[in-house]
């Protein structure tokens, strides 16, 4: 992969978590219960659901985040991040784009439908708070290697962990939005 510019990327995930984060408090925050639960029209995952869900990665890859920052013993230096190829293949995975191809979520993320509908908000919202911070902080160490949530064996890069679930939360954001009536 191509090395890109480290401060441009941190700064292209961050304006991607404010987004996030925008949508979820002007949109999200103020919907009544019923209409957080209410199922997609095609069957599919309500807004709820689709932010349980990123709730349950959440939960996962905060902590390591935190923990990858915390023990990295490299470079502490801004300096160019190179992508792994496996790493560049879960963020391209992910990325919402037209035509989106369904992925069938992995057991334990699969979200139930009796939530608290809006203490997944305030959760959801309170983590994209926390990625934000982590994603200010990461810059010299985007080369700590951190687990992925299939398998504790896998580490990816840090730089590649924050591209995949950005672009992960911005596919389930893509999904809920169309569950948005009005």
């Amino acid at each position: 992969m191509k090395a890109k510019n480290t401060a441009a990327i941190l700064k292209a995930l961050e304006q991607r978590i404010e987004s996030h984060l925008q949508e979820a408090i002007a949109v999200y925050q103020n919907m009544q219960r019923e209409d957080l639960l209410r199922p997609a029209a095609n069957g599919g995952w309500s807004i709820a659901q689709c932010l349980e869900h990123l709730n349950s990665y959440g939960d996962f890859y905060l902590p390591e985040i935190e923990k990858g920052i915390g023990r990295y013993k490299g470079n502490r230096a801004l300096a160019a991040f190179k992508s792994t190829w496996l790493g560049n293949y879960f963020t391209q995975m992910m990325e919402p784009k037209a035509g989106m191809k369904k992925i069938k979520a992995f057991k334990g993320h699969i979200p139930g439908d009796d939530l608290d509908a809006h203490k997944v908000v305030a959760d959801f919202i309170r983590q994209q708070e926390k990625l934000l911070q982590y994603v200010r902080s990461s810059a010299g160490a985007l080369n700590a290697r951190i687990p992925v949530s299939i398998s504790r064996w896998i580490k990816l890069r840090l730089g590649d962990v924050l591209q995949f679930l950005i672009a992960h939360d911005e596919r389930h954001l893509v999904q809920a939005k169309r569950n948005v009536r009005g």
